[in-house]
């Protein structure tokens, strides 16, 4: 059960504080009555009219896509690059990112069409660990990468303490493998962090997200998360 203004926004047909006036000014039916009430809720057999007209309830989804490099991170693409839901065409909910990963970064990337779900993952009070294997110009170090498990300042703000592990070193080439976890999701995050310690990155992919892996997926290849799934990611965000 949905409370009705979700179940409105979420058919799109215009944003929940929109739909709760809906709702207060009577042009809100359910099951052929006027609700004018803003808590009640309904399920997917209920009739919701709004201005005379059914709306249809779509089925929430939820996928994990192996994102290939080379792909944007978005629904749409003004200068006509590929975008990530063009890789799940057989999808039928209207889906988007739940964050994004950079256009020449690879890895896990979920998609769906649940706000509350893509809001509870998103935002920086909630605590969901994603593994990063970066490979980086320079020679890595614990001396180097210990700054990052207090936190550094970036852009004037102090990003939260992350977990590091040096994977390999190659001195002859002057590159490392670097392994970075951290919760948050701001803008070229990883990039920067590596940055800002001596260590640009080169290559860029995220091999976790929670305790969902890439097992069995190719690049540009995707699945349904299950009901198990979705309940661990929603437990793991405090």
């Amino acid at each position: 059960m949905e409370r009705l203004q979700k179940v409105i926004a979420h058919a799109g047909i215009t944003s929940r504080r929109k739909a709760e006036e809906y709702i207060l000014a009577g042009r809100v039916k359910v099951n052929g009555q006027v609700v004018k009430e803003l808590g009640v809720k309904v399920g997917k057999h209920d009739t919701v009219e709004v201005d005379q007209v059914p709306i249809y309830q779509e089925e929430y989804g939820y996928y994990l896509l192996y994102k290939p490099k080379g792909v944007i991170s978005a629904v749409a693409d003004d200068k006509g690059r590929k975008v990530v839901t063009d890789l799940l065409p057989m999808v039928k909910e209207r889906i988007y990112p739940v964050g994004r990963l950079d256009y020449d970064t690879s890895g896990i990337l979920l998609l769906t069409n649940d706000g509350d779900f893509a809001q509870r993952l998103t935002h920086p009070k909630h605590e969901v660990d994603k593994v990063y294997v970066a490979k980086v110009k320079g020679i890595a170090t614990k001396s180097a990468l210990n700054p990052l498990t207090k936190g550094i300042k970036i852009e004037g703000k102090k990003t939260s303490p992350a977990k590091y592990a040096i994977l390999s070193v190659d001195p002859h080439t002057n590159h490392s493998i670097v392994e970075l976890t951290i919760h948050e999701g701001r803008n070229h995050q990883v990039k920067n962090m590596l940055q800002a310690v001596g260590l640009p990155v080169q290559k860029l992919k995220r091999e976790k997200y929670g305790e969902l892996t890439l097992q069995g997926l190719r690049p540009g290849e995707y699945r349904e998360l299950n009901k198990k799934e979705i309940s661990q990611l929603l437990n793991q965000s405090k």
